[in-house]
């Protein structure tokens, strides 16, 4: 798989599973609410619902594998197992490619954009 296929089929899951701790920094970027407020509501989407967030970024993640092997004509269970090893090197590729680029946006991106709008220290 090519770098940009990969960056296809994980950007959307890695942006979905972010959402608990992007939301805050989006309600303050359009100014639908205080600092105070998305701090809040950060605190709380991170504390107590991540791990529904994460599931929701590895549904995404294996819903567009699911499609991008559509798109390529693989329709079927036959025409899937005969390309089974093709189909299981892409989920490993992709989950693998998935969980990185969910530190790194979650975890320095989205960190450092609070930081700038003094959503969190």
């Amino acid at each position: 798989m090519k770098l940009k296929e990969i960056a296809k089929l994980t950007w959307l899951p890695v942006v979905g599973a972010s959402l608990c701790c992007l939301s805050p920094v989006i309600i303050v970027l359009f100014g639908l609410g205080t600092a105070a407020f998305a701090s809040s509501l950060a605190d709380t989407l991170y504390g107590d619902y991540k791990w529904f967030f994460r599931i929701g970024g590895l549904f995404l993640l294996l819903l567009s594998v699911f499609y991008h092997y559509r798109k390529k004509g693989v329709c079927s269970l036959d025409q899937a197992k005969r390309h089974k090893n093709e189909i299981l090197n892409t989920i490993l590729i992709t989950v693998f490619a998935g969980a990185i680029g969910y530190v790194f946006f979650l975890y320095v991106v989205v960190h450092y954009a609070g930081v700038w709008l003094n959503l969190w220290v």
